[in-house]
């Protein structure tokens, strides 16, 4: 592995890129929607205090969100467009190994995705200086966005490598990002419904129109009775079926959006509940880690056990096992798979060649 071969390449990677006018489109849509996003965020933020950690969130979602839709089409055919265009034979005949040519194009790819991050700082800067945020959450966001982008860029190479046709590479590219975002989230569902459990709720409410209030509550502001005139009445018994997402809430682990959230450190406000998107999006994953109660009993007379609503968020996930390094892992693999497979089919001398692939 020659780093003076390495750079060349990649700087013929980038150079292509630069030359290409649709480049400077896509991040000058890119930028125009940020801005249009963060005078939002900001108009919405000077109504609400404590919401820099919302604003700085949104953006490093919103980043990795278009990072997923552009990547491919910038990766998804950089090897078997140049076969189509009788390039790629030239430069396996120099001295450039089939590792160099297919790492170089992997970080040229890495390269390019990461110009989108380059042009949201001057965003996010904004969003940081918003809100008080950690050094932490703003570290370990940042971390692990460059590293999603690499993995998007990772399998558009390898993909570009395995499959013959340009067209259909960056299809396969962006089914596969597909998969593991949204498929990810209907496989989750479909995983739930599929697993049941019979909860059985027994419960029994005041006969008139609410609970007795506690010293202290507004009849209006918390829909209690301020004398309650009846009873409690019967205790009642029904039951009803509840999804186990504790069976299947690991499949969300592979998911690149639960990624970044699940490994940033959560900020919680005093009364424990999640200050950015980050945390909630964790919150939402680390619940379906608890598995459904299946004996549950509300006194609705008791208003100390009415007003109980169960565990804070906080408290949730200190209790909760992470899975971001999980899915991580998962996806670095299925990469240096992709990569692996591609420099097997690129290699030459080559054996075997799909029918019609142009070689020079």
């Amino acid at each position: 592995m020659s780093p003076s071969r390495l750079g060349a390449l990649i700087r013929l990677e980038l150079t292509q890129s630069l030359r290409s006018v649709a480049w400077y489109v896509l991040l000058g849509v890119f930028a125009l929607i940020l801005l249009i996003v963060t005078g939002l965020a900001v108009a919405a933020s000077a109504l609400t205090a404590g919401s820099g950690g919302w604003l700085f969130s949104l953006q490093i979602f919103l980043v990795l969100l278009l990072v997923l839709l552009v990547s491919p089409t910038l990766s998804g055919n950089s090897v078997n467009g140049e076969r189509d265009a009788a390039t790629l034979a030239p430069m396996q005949v120099t001295l450039a190994t089939t590792g160099e040519i297919l790492l170089g194009k992997f970080l040229a790819a890495w390269i390019a995705g990461l110009a989108f991050l380059v042009v949201a700082l001057p965003f996010l800067i904004v969003a940081t200086l918003a809100g008080d945020l950690a050094p932490a959450t703003i570290g370990t966001s940042l971390a692990i966005l460059v590293v999603e982008v690499g993995v998007v860029a990772g399998i558009g190479v390898g993909l570009s490598a395995v499959i013959a046709r340009p067209l259909f590479s960056v299809a396969s590219t962006y089914l596969v990002v597909a998969a593991l975002t949204v498929g990810t989230i209907v496989a989750f569902g479909l995983g739930a419904t599929t697993s049941r459990v019979e909860v059985t709720v027994t419960e029994r409410y005041y006969t008139d129109e609410g609970p007795p209030c506690a010293p202290g509550e507004d009849p209006d502001e918390y829909g209690c009775v301020e004398d309650p005139l009846s009873e409690c009445g019967p205790w009642q018994t029904y039951t009803h079926e509840a999804p186990r997402t504790d069976h299947v809430w690991w499949i969300l682990a592979a998911n690149p959006f639960v990624v970044l959230a699940d490994a940033t450190p959560t900020t919680f406000s005093p009364d424990g509940y999640p200050q950015d998107l980050f945390g909630q999006i964790s919150w939402t994953v680390r619940s379906a880690q608890i598995p459904p109660m299946t004996e549950v009993r509300n006194d609705f007379c008791d208003a100390s056990a009415w007003q109980n609503a169960g565990p804070l968020p906080s408290e949730q996930i200190d209790g909760t096992a992470p899975s971001w390094f999980v899915g991580l892992a998962v996806q670095v693999l299925a990469t240096a798979g992709l990569l692996a497979w591609g420099w097997q089919r690129t290699r030459t001398p080559a054996r075997t060649l799909p029918p019609g692939t142009r070689i020079a």
